[in-house]
């Protein structure tokens, strides 16, 4: 029920930041601003977050919401995937973050590995494209689209970074503990389906 109520409640933020957006008169952005308080107090209802970091949340933005993208990077070596230990917790992810404006997909995931990893990779193909409201993902108060990008390793050598602490190869059957707002277990069940398909798989 609770990841049920946080979708309806980003719904809710959604409508009442387009309505804030478009609004002529101060009567409706009045309903408005009072529709997005709701989804604030039906969001910090059903999560361990502050309301204070909800609302900031739910208001730093102006204009249309749409769902946020994040790229991630598939990279191989030896029947292994490349992992990053991420500093803001500890737990590992695939390299990867927002997409950047003025940069491609394909450009993100190359930089990304570059900048967390110190690796080289060139852009091979897309294997997904993932909505986070499935495959196990907790859930997040922003909607996020992830695409997922099979990059093929150049050269470099790996090195730590401002956001990770670390970073190695590691066999599907064995990952180590996954920071689960960026990956999860389904996810890269799906993401071994896929390097064995050139079908890109879609939500």
């Amino acid at each position: 029920m609770e990841p049920e109520i946080l979708r309806i409640a980003r719904r809710v933020q959604a409508i009442a930041q387009s309505g804030l957006h478009y609004v002529q008169n101060d009567f409706d952005r009045e309903r408005y601003e009072e529709l997005r308080n709701l989804s604030v107090d039906l969001a910090s209802a059903v999560s361990d977050t502050e309301p204070s970091r909800i609302h900031n949340l739910f208001t730093n933005e102006t204009g249309f919401q749409t769902p946020k993208v994040d790229v991630r990077s598939v990279v191989i070596k030896e029947g292994k995937i490349l992992m990053v230990r991420e500093r803001i917790d500890g737990r590992h992810s695939m390299p990867g973050g927002f997409a950047d404006i003025n940069y491609s997909p394909a450009e993100v995931a190359v930089k990304e590995v570059r900048e967390e990893t110190g690796l080289n990779v060139r852009f091979n193909r897309v294997l997904a494209l993932v909505d986070t409201d499935r495959h196990g993902f907790p859930p997040l108060p922003y909607h996020f689209y992830k695409i997922v990008m099979l990059c093929d390793l150049v050269d470099g050598e790996l090195c730590d970074s401002n956001e990770t602490t670390g970073a190695g190869f590691f066999g599907f059957d064995n990952l180590p503990e996954l920071s689960l707002e960026r990956n999860t277990p389904q996810l890269f069940e799906l993401i071994r389906r896929q390097l064995e398909t050139t079908v890109t798989y879609s939500d």
